[in-house]
């Protein structure tokens, strides 16, 4: 578990709102209870990467974004993360440089 800094409600309510969706359903996606997810809104419960990454598919956003708006810091990314962005950066730069040489 990592514990909230400062958990932004606002923003979290205005994602949900955006969506049509209650923070009733972030509970439930998240496998919260309403209690808790209100402990949570107020930075007196710690949250699961798990539950910060059920928030972030529910509102489609990065889970770094549905992190640090809930005040918390994501684990650093594994190897296999950062080996597959950078050959992700390196595919663009060469597609790039395809079209730059025609």
């Amino acid at each position: 578990m990592l514990m909230a800094l400062f958990f932004d409600a606002a923003w979290y309510d205005q994602r949900l709102a955006e969506r049509g969706l209650t923070r009733v359903v972030l509970a439930a996606v998240a496998g919260m209870t309403e209690a808790d997810l209100a402990l949570a809104f107020k930075d007196q419960r710690e949250l699961s990467m798990r539950e910060i990454n059920a928030f972030a598919e529910l509102l489609g956003v990065s889970a770094g974004e549905a992190a640090s708006r809930a005040g918390v810091r994501p684990p650093p990314p594994n190897d296999r993360d950062r080996i597959a962005d950078l050959e992700a950066r390196v595919a663009a730069l060469e597609a790039q440089v395809a079209r730059l040489a025609l």
